[in-house]
């Protein structure tokens, strides 16, 4: 398979890409879907949510003091 970036792999392989992407090779072409969850449900007016491209991950903390995480009722992925 050749992935976005021209990179081979072989099939029955599988990798994360650079925006956290997990993929996948197969006989039929390759699948990729993304590998975290992503905040819905908390209060937008007083939290932000913050994706750390290192750990893959999303992080809700209070827009005034990023020190302080805020609730969060439901993730989708």
């Amino acid at each position: 398979c050749l992935d976005q970036e021209g990179k081979v792999h072989e099939f029955d392989s599988s990798w994360r890409t650079e925006d956290c992407n997990d993929c996948s090779c197969s006989k039929t072409g390759i699948g990729c879907c993304t590998s975290y969850m992503r905040p819905v449900n908390y209060d937008e007016e007083k939290c932000e949510s913050i994706f750390n491209k290192e750990t893959c991950s999303y992080k809700v903390v209070e827009k005034d003091d990023h020190s302080k995480e805020c609730p969060v009722h439901s993730w989708v992925g």
